[in-house]
């Protein structure tokens, strides 16, 4: 390149000459050939023999930038900056390669000294791996005995072949099963709360209701949804949160259970839950009101948070050795986006508040005899087996639910397959097979029928629940006069609740304003056959009649149940689990049932069989209850 000697051109010589010494050290830098091959490589070569110096130094850009793509200059043709930042650049190559030379040099010197160190140690780990290997004899004759027990076992559990299989299969819960498919089969899905008594089918219903919406346009959960299962009652956690199977845990590294390549790092690891288990699916818990309360208020934030998040005193964010997944998870969590289904025995009043205004809720009903039968030729076709008229009928009348139902089925069956002699009909289930196992289990009914005489002095039925089951109360009273005026005693049950006591004083008060008796005149014994604990308002009319027969000697109807509050001014009040109660006095035999006028409403549709009269007032039971006329107040006692 030719310069005039103008005073012009003086600042484009020095320029030349500045990017020639680049273009110089580059070449001591990389060698001859090193800065030829590279300049090729990024195409370069017609750039750095170019006579233009924008292009040349262009040229130079591309080599120390190692970027080809690199078509204008940096400073758009101020060519006194774009030589400063190339020979900033060469500067900063320069460093970097005499650093990592020193490097290299000291790492040779290292392996130079060290060289027979590391042979030996080589040698060494290979003698281990040939020699040392951990399996032997007796560890590999385990592993064969191990997959010998894989290749064989037991057939499935006869309740778990039995487990309702489809929608259809679930007897008596239409109305149950309309309302959660309701409340799952949509865009915006409920968290769900389900009551009822156990074995009607709650865990069943919701697995089946679970597969039949995955993948439909109408509901947001895909095909692969899980449905994780889990008891309250069993979950367990440390509240150091060591441990949390539910919501998970942080594997501390001076706890049991942390990795051991963290632990000796000092690295903490998160586990992750169930709740992260069930993340676009089901989170099913059985038992939910037994789960811990501390347990469930976690939980609760979860599902307002839909993620869950960690901490440990041990996590350093800055510390290099931690691996990103675990960075990530003590900086963002864990997702844990899902619809809890909680089921339970208990009663509404008996759920956490916070928990239940979270969910929606539904109710099973208790299963009827009608349904027990239904439910055990279901599963007697399942299993293949053919049973005498009859068998189904006594078999309801010792359960109240499926799966005791098919337990008894079960057993039943088992018996008739071990009977002595000819097997030809070992799968016909006798009525006596049924018996046996009754026997053999000390199994009693249900509800049994009671004896239907056509009147009896003080005693009358009642009607109670307890659990989801409808009970009927045998009430049995006896009055003989004091020895003195004024000077009788009260003896009732002592199981018997606070409140069943006070329905037991308020008929004495409304004894003395309708009939002028004073209970203090007598000595009077309430019996509640059974002995079991009772309690609650709804035996208040039971008890005020039978007392009544107890002094006054009028008989009472026996076909006849009756259950209400009863007040100081003689009003029948209204009193739960109606459906329950209706229930137990079919399976009793019974022919009519008294019920205060206010829970008519609750009385099921279609209910056959049973006469159901409302009560506004105790006077409108007394044709339906005595065999005769009671004395009044101006009559003698």
């Amino acid at each position: 390149m030719k310069f005039k000697s103008n005073k012009k051109d003086q600042k484009n010589r020095a320029l030349y000459w500045q990017v020639e010494n680049l273009y110089q050290s580059l070449d001591s830098l990389y060698g001859t050939q090193g800065l030829v091959l590279r300049a090729s490589k990024l195409d370069a070569i017609d750039l750095i023999k170019s006579e233009r110096l924008e292009e040349k130094i262009l040229g130079l850009h591309r080599i120390l930038a190692e970027d080809p793509t690199i078509n204008e200059l940096k400073f758009h043709g101020n060519l006194e900056q774009e030589t400063a930042y190339l020979e900033e650049l060469l500067a900063e190559e320069s460093a970097r390669r005499s650093v990592e030379a020193e490097w290299q040099k000291r790492i040779q010197e290292k392996v130079d000294q060290n060289y027979q160190v590391y042979v030996r140690d080589l040698q060494v780990q290979l003698f281990k791996e040939q020699n040392n290997s951990p399996e032997n004899a007796r560890t590999l004759k385990k592993l064969g005995f191990i997959e010998k027990m894989e290749r064989t076992g037991l057939n499935r559990s006869a309740l778990e072949l039995l487990r309702p299989a489809n929608i259809k299969e679930l007897i008596g819960q239409e109305k149950a099963v309309t309302a959660l498919l309701a409340k799952l089969n949509t865009p915006y899905p409920q968290h769900l709360i389900l009551y009822g008594p156990p074995g009607v089918g709650k865990t069943s219903c919701a697995r089946l209701a679970l597969e039949m919406i995955k993948g439909r346009t109408s509901s947001c959960f895909a095909e692969e949804a899980p449905f994780i299962e889990v008891d309250g009652t069993t979950l367990r956690w440390d509240p150091r949160e060591a441990t949390n199977p539910l919501v998970g845990s942080v594997h501390d590294p001076i706890y049991q259970g942390a990795r051991s390549d963290l632990a000796e790092a000092g690295i903490p690891e998160p586990k992750p839950g169930l709740v992260t288990e069930a993340h676009g699916g089901i989170l099913f818990i059985d038992e939910i009101g037994e789960m811990d309360p501390e347990l469930q208020n976690k939980l609760l934030k979860v599902l307002e948070d839909k993620r869950v998040y960690f901490e440990s005193s041990y996590y350093d964010p800055h510390d290099d050795r931690v691996p990103q997944y675990i960075k990530k998870i003590f900086e963002k969590g864990l997702p844990a986006d899902f619809i809890l289904i909680g089921a339970t025995t208990r009663s509404r009043e008996n759920i956490s508040p916070a928990l239940r205004s979270r969910c929606m809720e539904v109710f099973f009903e208790p299963l009827t005899p009608q349904h027990i039968q239904k439910i055990v030729q279901i599963s007697a076709n399942k299993l293949g087996i053919e049973m005498q008229p009859g068998v189904p009928e006594i078999i309801s009348e010792y359960t109240s639910e499926g799966r005791s139902a098919n337990k008894l089925l079960v057993d039943a069956y088992a018996l008739a397959l071990n009977e002595p002699g000819d097997h030809r009909e070992s799968r016909l289930v006798l009525k006596r097979h049924v018996h046996q196992a009754v026997q053999f289990s000390r199994i009693t009914p249900v509800s049994p029928r009671v004896e239907l005489d056509s009147s009896e002095v003080g005693r009358i039925m009642g009607l109670g629940a307890h659990h989801y089951h409808g009970d009927v109360l045998e009430i049995e009273a006896v009055a003989f006069p004091a020895s003195a005026s004024g000077e009788g005693s009260i003896r009732f049950n002592d199981t018997a609740g606070s409140m069943a006591r006070d329905s037991l004083f308020n008929a004495a008060s409304l004894l003395r304003q309708q009939l002028a008796a004073n209970l203090k005149d007598y000595d009077l014994h309430i019996n509640i056959v059974g002995g079991g604990k009772v309690d609650g308002p709804s035996a208040g009319a039971a008890l005020y009649l039978v007392v009544v027969s107890a002094i006054t000697e009028v008989p009472i109807s026996q076909d006849v149940a009756i259950t209400g509050e009863i007040s100081l001014r003689g009003k029948i009040k209204p009193v739960g689990a109606i459906w329950e109660k209706i229930q137990a006095a079919r399976q009793a035999g019974l022919r009519k049932i008294l019920l205060p006028a206010a829970n008519l409403k609750d009385v099921p549709a279609g209910t056959k069989g049973l006469e159901i009269v409302p009560l506004e007032s105790i006077d409108q039971a007394y044709p339906h209850i005595f065999a005769g006329p009671i004395p009044r107040q101006s009559e003698p006692l």
